[in-house]
């Protein structure tokens, strides 16, 4: 295994950050993290798993030891009626393997098309977009303790996933590298009648409408997914960014009455709890922000929700941005809205 010193990180974050690592590996085999955690450089330095950079913002450089997961494989390990466990290895492009998911029929994260990174960090974040999170597919997943290199199998009970949340963005933080997941998927039959297509989120019947589709396919949902999320947006080879900046706020429904009174047209939705949801690409956007270029930084033109990089911004800059929106959105709504993207 090869440590390297003095890296830069800018091909490996999505932000565009001119971030460096003091050290940086590449993790390509699981037989390798045993020797790894014997490394003297790692147990004398801070590591970060780092898997495809979508969801983080580097603020400064990293002065301890990235560890760049690329972990590969897909492989049915289980099949029972129309219930199949499929297991990904963490290094695998999430958009990948939803497409592999496609072209064999099994149907459960066709929603989460398109969203970048990698199999690895899905869990960790609970990803989720138009109706779907992981925790609804989820079956299992496998990682190493960085402490002892003990591995262990992680159940649905066992990740505490909530919105945008899971155990390993809280006390289990940095202390294991997901090496594999496992999700529990339907094969469907011929006639798709054992299936039930999410289409009733946010454009994505509008979609199907437009494209003449009528009766939705894995692959015709997967495909207006794909272009609802390319045309709002920005492509992060040419314009740096980490998708959705910010999570969407909760608020209890007594709040959102009263300021509903007020802006009429505010969209939500019911949670399970009796909270109201509000899109916080929307709070922004009536804050002005849409659009708005501040030095290197902005809110982007077709998705308020969406901070951007127009280059050389620093991690700073943009923490800088966030404060500034999230001030705005409080003293116009009374709401308080937080980042889902992770600092470093």
């Amino acid at each position: 295994m090869n440590i390297e010193q003095n890296v830069s990180l800018l091909p490996y974050n999505t932000f565009g950050i001119a971030a460096r690592a003091a050290y940086f590996t590449h993790l390509t085999h699981e037989k390798d993290i045993a020797p790894l955690l014997r490394e003297p450089i790692f147990q004398q330095q801070t590591p970060l798993i780092l898997g495809g950079g979508s969801n983080l913002l580097f603020t400064d450089n990293f002065n301890g030891l990235v560890i760049k997961n690329e972990l590969k494989g897909i492989e049915i390990m289980e099949e029972t009626g129309d219930q199949v466990i499929v297991k990904a290895k963490a290094g695998e492009n999430w958009h990948e393997l939803a497409l592999w998911t496609i072209r064999h029929q099994l149907a459960g994260i066709e929603n989460l098309s398109l969203i970048p990174g990698l199999v690895g960090a899905s869990p960790m974040q609970n990803i989720g977009a138009y109706g779907v999170e992981i925790k609804d597919v989820f079956h299992s997943l496998e990682a190493v303790r960085l402490s002892d290199g003990e591995r262990m199998v992680f159940g649905l009970n066992d990740c505490a996933f909530g919105y945008r949340e899971s155990v390993f963005k809280h006390q289990f933080k940095n202390q294991f590298i997901i090496t594999s997941v496992s999700f529990r998927l339907t094969r469907l039959n011929p006639d798709r009648s054992n299936y039930t297509f999410k289409t009733g989120y946010g454009d994505i019947k509008a979609k199907l409408d437009e494209m003449s589709v009528f009766s939705p396919t894995l692959e015709t949902v997967s495909a207006a997914i794909c272009a609802i999320r390319s045309s709002k947006l920005p492509d992060p080879k040419v314009l740096g960014n980490a998708g959705s900046f910010f999570k969407n706020p909760s608020i209890p429904v007594e709040q959102f009455e009263k300021i509903v009174h007020s802006y009429p047209v505010m969209p939500s939705y019911k949670n399970a709890d009796g909270s109201v949801k509000i899109p916080a690409g929307w709070l922004i956007e009536q804050c002005g922000w849409k659009g708005k270029k501040v030095g290197h930084t902005g809110s982007h033109a077709q998705q308020a929700l969406v901070l951007v990089n127009y280059g050389n911004a620093t991690g700073k800059e943009i923490i800088a941005l966030a404060q500034q929106i999230q001030k705005s959105v409080h003293e116009k709504f009374g709401i308080d809205i937080y980042p889902e993207v992770n600092f470093i």
